[in-house]
Parts: structure tokens; C-alpha cells; sequence
């Protein structure tokens, strides 16, 4: 029989998990308010509401076109990290290729290594063998941090998928392909869909590789957002900061409509 939890325990665990959401929520409450004030500088709670400098992030060149930049980076990171991922993760799941956990341990071993060593190591092996860094580059620098996530989360699901599903396939006729594309696959959509998720915002939220692989012209947002704090701060910062956060939770709704958010938070 299980006890009931004392009534002490449980107002200690609600007041631990409303400062949880305290320290969580807090400073997203205090860069939306500062992003809609009308004051010049950054100060919080706002003085009067105001759209001014949702405007001038919108009509500023240098937003508009590190934005455009950090886009077309994550989006190009998201298809080649859920590609090179998902085949890893299948290929390590199935444990026919020598070595499959040393290879899982390696497609793991970027989370372990501070991104700034990384982007160091990247800029003085580029510039050595290729010269001046370029976009490419920096989509492969993100590719290669990116990629474990989407490992992680294919290698959760198909952990819990069901192994004979492939095998009655390939009785009933199916060819490798078909077993691939028509079992495999949908068992991994969860996971693959978690992994492009968090590929997105690694990439579109990067700021140490982006700023060590960069050159003039090829700036991203959060690169132009530490320039504007560390020049010349005001609440245009937290208006861009707030469309970033909409952002994300247009990508959450986005999985929610098209696999559920139950499934991706399972995986």
C-alpha cells in the first residue's frame, strides 16, 4: 500500500517547482516587457507600451539581413543534421556495422566538447588547408553540433519501437527499401522530428561559432545581438530577442499540428 505524501512534502515540492518557474519564465517576462517600452533605454517594468522598436528592428538592415542569414544557416542545418543523424541512429540501433557503440559514442562526443574549443579548432584547420571562412562552412560547423540531438532522439524512439514490424515486412515481400521507407521511417518520425527541432535552435541561436566563423558581410543575429549590447544597448535588442522566443513557439505548433507534442516529448 502506498502512503499518501505528507502535506509538508508537498507544499515544500510546490514551492520548489513555482521557483523553478520563476527562474525559467522570469527573464523571458522581463525581455518581452522591456521590448514593448517606450523608453530609450533598457529599463524594466516598462514606461508606457509601445511598437517602436519592433519597427526599427524590422526596417533595420542589419537585423534584416543577420536574420535572413541565421534562416537560411539553421534551415540548411536542420536537413542535413535530421539526414545524417537519423542514419546514424538507424545504423547504430541495428548494430550491424563493426564498432557500432565506439560509433555512437562519436557522433555523441560534440556534446561533451565546449563549443568554443570546437570553434577555435574549426577556424585554424579551415583557414590552414582551405583559407577564408565562408557560409559553408559555418552550416558544417553547425551540422557537426547539431547532429548528436538528432542521434539522441532517433536512437530514444526506435529503443522503444517494436523490432518484428520489420521482420513480418520482410516476409510479406518487402524489399530493404520499402522496409526503410515504410517501417522504419514512421517509427522514427518522433525522434526525427525532436532532433530537426533542437537542430533548428542550436543553429539559429549559436553565437560562439558563429562568431569566430564569420568574416565582414557574414554576420548572424545572435552575433548582431552581443554587437548591440556591447555598443550601444537599447529595447531593440529585446524586441529581436522576442521574436526569436515567437519563433521557437511557432516551431513547437508547427510539430504539435504535424507529428503531436506528446510523441516528440516522449522521445
Amino acid at each position: 500500500m502506498v502512503r499518501a505524501v505528507p502535506t509538508p512534502l508537498r507544499i515544500l515540492a510546490w514551492v520548489f517547482v513555482g521557483l523553478c518557474a520563476v527562474f525559467l519564465l522570469g527573464p523571458l517576462v522581463v525581455v518581452v516587457g522591456v521590448s514593448l517600452s517606450e523608453s530609450r533605454f533598457v529599463a524594466f517594468p516598462p514606461n508606457g507600451l509601445s511598437l517602436q522598436w519592433y519597427q526599427r528592428v524590422l526596417a533595420s538592415d542589419a537585423y534584416l539581413a543577420a536574420g535572413w542569414l541565421s534562416l537560411r544557416v539553421a534551415v540548411l542545418v536542420t536537413i542535413s543534421a535530421t539526414l545524417l543523424g537519423g542514419a546514424a541512429a538507424v545504423a547504430i540501433h541495428r548494430r550491424k556495422l563493426p564498432g557500432s557503440e565506439a560509433m555512437g559514442a562519436f557522433f555523441l562526443s560534440p556534446l561533451v566538447l565546449p563549443t568554443i574549443i570546437y570553434a577555435i579548432g574549426m577556424l585554424m584547420l579551415w583557414s590552414m588547408l582551405f583559407g577564408p571562412v565562408s557560409v559553408p562552412v559555418l552550416w558544417l560547423a553547425h551540422t557537426v553540433i547539431a547532429s548528436p540531438y538528432v542521434v539522441r532522439t532517433t536512437l530514444a524512439v526506435l529503443a522503444d519501437s517494436d523490432p518484428f514490424l520489420e521482420e513480418a515486412a520482410a516476409t510479406m515481400g518487402a524489399g530493404r527499401m520499402q522496409r526503410l521507407l515504410l517501417v522504419v521511417l514512421p517509427q522514427c518520425t518522433p525522434g526525427l522530428a525532436a532532433g530537426a527541432f533542437f537542430a533548428f535552435n542550436v543553429s539559429f541561436d549559436e553565437a560562439v561559432l558563429s562568431l569566430f566563423l564569420r568574416r565582414p558581410g557574414m554576420t548572424t543575429l545572435p552575433v548582431q545581438i552581443y554587437s548591440e549590447l556591447e555598443f550601444s544597448p537599447d529595447p531593440s535588442v529585446a524586441a529581436v530577442s522576442t521574436i526569436m522566443i515567437l519563433i521557437t513557439i511557432a516551431l513547437i505548433l508547427i510539430i504539435d499540428r504535424i507529428v503531436g507534442v506528446q510523441k516528440v516529448a516522449s522521445s
